[in-house]
């Protein structure tokens, strides 16, 4: 896939933006009540419910931070107009309201400790947010239906010591009771937090306009830009829309007012671009389609000409290309919603300028990207940041922040220009054309513009053309001639009609060639003499079984694989007897059939004439004339025959009953006695048949080759293995086959990604990469004695999984004798076999506890295990040489990392599975952590010591980390014994940079004794660990739940004992005392 570029939209820029709501208290995964709240909130959620999005998150969860405010923009210069994050920060980061969910009952006992404890979480939160205008509700999750407002005084009386110990308005304080009418109560809550979140809004949209009193137009120009953004999508996050849009409006006009230069067009473009489409957007959002049209057409003409540096031309022709693209995105999205479009203006149009525009870009990426293959790839890369992505859109990478119009490092500004250029040609430029085709075909075709539909289509097939993928392109053009033909474009015709003989030339298809060649001969093509003259020639090669010559401006490589399918269709060409109705299309010769009198006694003869007329340029012989009747007895009288030798099919004599001269006219008189039985009936030529070549002439073949072509190899290849194939190539000639020679590899003419994905080489012991061809043409093998055998190795690696055919073709010369003359004949076998290609193995990956329990999640600096299975799905044995686990910056291994399964062979559907202890320290990243890569050398099992190893490099999942703010392990003994003591000591160590007050209790078991602190509360300073050691006393035998830790920390009530279950063990065996 390819990676996002800078005139790719952001998905913050083109989702819509709803208010962010975030809910903490809820433990969804262990508790069924937060759950069924959960749910509540995003499921099923109907259009008519108000646009809110929610993320549940822990209370302590640290928010982005706030930076101090500015209260001074004197000396301030901006170092660009929009930063990168800043859009996702306010939809998924920084919420307008956090919800602080919490289990409390009115007639609660422990009323006191509970409220202190609500307060602290509330507290908590307010910590995370300082700085921040975010509003802050606490919502009590209650088992009874509260009684009407008024009616119960301690709820009264409890609800405002509440409001006054968490220090919230009574608007902040709400009640949930979980009853069946609980989405009822939810979406009154949804309201609730929508008023709330709207206020934020306006709160932040007043903080931003407050600072343009401090700004001036001569160092503040971004700035301005930059606040009309924010102050309209806080607008939009605020379903403010009528004002959203007015202040992108002029935030767009701010843009085309700054001073547009080399080195910032880009970022203006960029900025352009972005909030056009937020304009465009809304506007069909509110049913002015009429306006979101204007402001595309004039967003255009500003821009089109800022093409910037003429380097990076084809940047600003994919620029204009997304532009289109995305206008034409939008106009469909509008119209799958209700608006209706006509012929005249209908998203097709849009996609057809979005596909011309990446034509241009592809014109002016192979004329700016033609370098040579000595140029390297700039080191270090000019395009990599230390964040991995850019500071601003729309800045270079090597010159972030910096706004001067002069180039400070003109050396670093030619490498990142070259780094841009290598990169662009790599770009498939193709197969996004055939895309944005794709697209306006399917718009025309939906309007009824059939003329528009066929034009596209054209250069669809065009496109398929250029990718090589020749089928495809002859399938369009195909369609697409009928059309052309029976409206009378020759023009267009001739023009679609050569690429189509180009397609089928290089792919060797023997009928489609000649009908192309048929009709291009004929008068509707509007082709020079000279071209009609050389297409003739080729024409009658192939009648006499003889490979064409190539058709002009082809691709060499493509010609040079045609020229072996060819070889191979001509030895093959007698039985080739192809029957072309040409009724659909206009060939180069004319036909008319005429009876001499509209009806005739039985005792006359029936007379007709038929008269031929030849378009091409040069005179040709037709070896048959054939007149088919609907009574097939009558074809017996009608038919005209000559012989002649191949060579005379062009004699340029006249001479002849079947020649044809161009431009005359030729009649051929015949007659024949009606039956009887047909007298009162209607006699009816149905068919004129014209054969040119002769079956003598066609089944004249190359001389019989006396070699065999043995293949010798294992079946099904494994992905990227070097598969071994062995040719073994035995003479039975009687005298020296000469300059023999074999060409091997993957059968032109097949999908276009298997030849990208396929490799052949002659040398086993080194991999090979993507620059290896596909196939190996011409490989000399030398002279074979008469009875000599020969064996060579071929080496196939194959990247992707599916089924191959593979060509095998040798030639060589030999001397012979024919009437006592020595001629010197070029013989050839070809052989051909179809090789599926299988994975060698699945691999499954997954993160457990120390306890070997599942994690969906792991936690900061607590060790965890990462478990891998290979399962091999392998027919054949297969080695697993080594195994090598490569950690990402944001993984430490606890132990030194080996591998466990070097030399391990598996048979087919065996397994090995290994186990890495790992650690991962803090992050920021909420999102989730990089693991690495799992590396597995592997290779066939095989008597051959010289069998390459490969190497498959599997990308471990990313895997979510979260702060824990206490660890707790246990060291105790794996088992115990009846009646004997067993110590157990627990470590409680502090994750977080605070004083933890920690209460520990336990719970007495059944099955034990203990001596030990049954309750105690202590505080443990930041990162120390406390000690508690107790003394189990087991009293029953198996397997035995241990005495219960429970652990509350006041700061952090959402540590729950589940979570606590993760690091210690719950159960022990214990044996009889003997």
């Amino acid at each position: 896939m390819t990676p996002p570029t800078h005139w790719d939209f952001p998905v913050e820029l083109c989702c819509r933006p709803m208010a962010f709501v975030t809910l903490t208290g809820l433990d969804v995964v262990y508790n069924a009540v937060h759950r069924a709240v959960w749910d509540a909130f995003c499921a099923n959620r109907r259009a008519d419910r108000v646009p809110i999005s929610f993320k549940v998150l822990p209370g302590d969860h640290e928010y982005p931070k706030c930076r101090t405010k500015r209260t001074s923009y004197e000396w301030y210069i901006p170092k660009g107009i929009l930063k990168t994050g800043w859009m996702n920060k306010h939809l998924n980061l920084v919420p307008a309201l956090v919800v602080v969910f919490y289990e409390l009952d009115w007639d609660e006992p422990q009323w006191k400790e509970k409220q202190l404890e609500c307060a602290t979480r509330v507290e908590i939160v307010r910590q995370s947010l300082q700085g921040r205008n975010t509003k802050v509700a606490v919502v009590l999750i209650q088992k009874k239906t509260p009684l009407p407002p008024g009616e119960d005084v301690i709820a009264s009386e409890r609800a405002a010591a509440l409001c006054n110990a968490c220090d919230l308005s009574g608007k902040s304080l709400f009640v949930l009771p979980h009853t069946d009418h609980l989405v009822g109560y939810i979406i009154r809550l949804e309201n609730a937090f929508y008023e709330h979140a709207q206020t934020y809004y306006y709160t932040e949209i007043r903080r931003v306009k407050s600072h343009k009193e401090f700004l001036n137009k001569t160092t503040h120009q971004l700035l301005f830009v930059r606040h009309q953004f924010k102050i309209a999508f806080f607008s939009e996050l605020k379903q403010d829309t009528q004002n959203a849009l007015k202040n992108y409006r002029t935030a767009y006009n701010l843009v085309h007012e700054l001073r547009a230069h080399e080195t910032n067009i880009l970022e203006i473009k960029t900025m352009a671009g972005f909030i056009n489409y937020k304009i465009c957007r809304l506007c069909f959002q509110h049913n002015t389609p009429l306006d979101a049209i204007a402001q595309f057409r004039k967003h255009i003409d500003l821009c089109k000409k800022k093409i910037g540096s003429a380097e990076l031309a084809f940047e600003h022709a994919a620029w204009m290309s997304k532009q289109f693209q995305a206008f034409g995105d939008l106009f469909d999205e509008a119209i799958k919603l209700g608006l209706t479009a006509i012929q005249t203006q209908n998203p097709g149009f849009y996609y057809q300028q979005a596909a011309y525009y990446a034509q241009e870009r592809k014109q002016l990426a192979s004329m700016l990207c033609n370098h040579d293959s000595s140029v390297t790839y700039p080191s270090p890369d000019p395009l990599e940041t230390p964040t991995g992505v850019l500071d601003f859109y729309g800045q270079r990478p090597w010159r972030q922040g910096i706004l001067s119009f002069d180039l400070s490092d003109p050396e670093k500004e030619k490498m990142g220009i070259l780094s841009l250029q290598l990169k662009e040609k790599n770009v498939l430029h193709s197969e996004l054309i055939i895309t944005l085709l794709s697209n306006a075909v399917a718009q025309f075709k939906k309007y009824k513009c059939p003329r528009m539909k066929s034009h596209l289509m054209v250069q669809m097939g065009e496109e398929y053309y250029y990718a090589k993928d020749y089928a495809k392109a002859l399938k369009l053009l195909d369609y697409v001639m009928c059309e052309y033909r029976s409206e009378g474009w020759w023009t267009l015709l001739t023009s679609i009609l050569t690429t189509a003989l180009k397609c089928s030339y290089l792919m060797a298809q023997l009928k489609d060639y000649i009908t192309y060649s048929l009709e291009l001969l004929g008068r509707a093509s509007t082709l020079k003499e000279d071209q009609k003259s050389r297409i003739e020639k080729n024409l009658i090669k192939v009648l006499m079984n003889e490979s064409p010559d190539p058709e002009p401006d082809c691709d060499t490589a493509a010609v040079k694989a045609s020229q072996k399918l060819w070889a191979d269709r001509v030895s093959l060409a007698g039985s080739n007897i192809f029957t072309i109705e040409v009724q659909d299309f206009i060939p180069f010769v004319q036909c008319k059939a005429k009876f001499l009198a509209p009806s005739f006694h039985v005792d006359v003869p029936v007379q007709f004439d038929v008269y031929l007329r030849a378009d091409c340029p040069h005179p040709i012989r037709f070896s048959k004339l054939c007149i088919s009747f609907n009574n097939q007895d009558y074809n017996q009288y009608c038919v005209v025959e000559e012989a002649y030798q191949k060579s005379d099919i062009l004699e340029q004599s006249s001479q002849g009953t079947m020649c044809l001269v161009p431009g005359k006219t030729r009649k051929f008189s015949f007659k024949f006695v009606a039956k009887t039985e047909d007298v009162g009936k209607k006699i009816e030529i149905t068919s004129v048949d014209l054969i040119l070549g002769s079956e003598s002439g066609r089944l004249i073949a190359r001389k019989v080759p006396n070699i065999s072509v043995q293949l010798r190899h294992e079946p099904p290849a494994l992905t990227n293995e070097m598969y071994c194939l062995i040719v073994t190539v035995e003479s039975h000639e009687e005298t020296v086959a000469k300059d023999v020679k074999l060409t091997a590899g993957l059968k032109p003419g097949q999908d276009a990604n298997l030849t990208q994905k396929t490799q052949v080489t002659l040398h086993g012991t080194d991999a090979c990469d993507d620059s290896f061809p596909a196939l190996l043409p011409d490989i000399p093998v030398g002279d074979l004695q008469p009875g000599e055998k020969l064996e060579k190795p071929i080496y196939i690696r194959c990247g992707t999984v599916g089924a191959r055919m593979f060509l095998f073709y040798i030639s060589y010369l030999i001397n012979t004798v024919v009437e006592g003359k020595e001629i010197l004949c070029r013989c050839h076998r070809d052989e051909t076999v179809t090789i599926d290609t299988v994975f060698p193995f699945d691999v499954a990956v997954k993160f457990v506890s120390t306890k070997l329990e599942h994690l969906d999640r792991v936690f900061a600096d607590i060790p965890f295990l990462l478990m891998t299975d290979i399962l091999s799905a392998s027919p054949w044995p297969i080695t697993i040489v080594t195994s090598q686990l490569q950690l990402s910056a944001s993984m430490t291994p606890v132990d030194q990392l080996e591998s466990y399964v070097g030399n391990v062979v598996l048979q087919t559907g065996e397994s090995a599975s290994e186990c890495f202890c790992l650690r991962c320290p803090p992050v920021t990243n909420a999102s989730g952590v990089a693991t690495g890569c799992y590396v597995i050398s592997w290779k066939r099992s095989s008597p051959v010591e010289s069998v390459p190893v490969v190497n498959t490099i599997i990308t471990l999942p990313h895997v979510i980390v979260e702060s824990i703010p206490l660890h707790v392990n246990a060291d105790l003994p794996s088992f115990g014994r009846v009646r004997e003591s067993l110590p157990v000591r627990y470590h409680l160590q502090n994750k977080t940079n605070l004083v933890q007050d920690v209460e520990v209790s336990v719970e007495p078991s059944d099955a034990f004794m203990f001596s030990g602190l049954k309750q105690i509360r202590l505080r443990i300073l930041p990162g120390m660990q406390q000690e508690m050691l107790y003394n189990f006393y087991p009293l029953m035998a198996g397997y035995q739940q241990l005495p219960s830790l429970h652990v509350n920390l006041m700061r952090f009530p959402n540590f729950t004992n589940q979570l606590l279950r993760r690091f210690i063990p719950t159960n022990i065996f214990v044996k009889v005392r003997l």
